[in-house]
């Protein structure tokens, strides 16, 4: 192993699903600005939109999308613009 080529700032740090406010500690050296308090201790907090707690793969539930809506709003915005 080369010396010299891994960060040295490993740390606990929370990570929380923002979706269904799920929280888990893992070691990592994402730089974050906010802290929890998670079971009486103060970690570093990284927010995320999807974890493993909530990702459809994992859980077995499909979210339903409403891209049918999403595909119209972009169509007539930019239908103006396209003429």
């Amino acid at each position: 192993m080369q010396k010299g080529i891994h960060p040295e700032n490993y740390r606990l740090v929370a990570f929380k699903d923002m979706s269904n406010e799920d929280v888990f500690i893992t070691k990592s050296t994402v730089e974050t600005k906010e802290t929890i308090t998670h079971e009486g201790v103060e970690y570093p907090v990284f927010k995320m939109e999807i974890s493993r707690t909530s990702h459809p793969f994992y859980t077995g539930k499909s979210k339903l999308i409403d891209t049918a809506g999403r595909i119209d709003k972009f169509n007539s915005k930019y239908a103006k613009k396209a003429k």
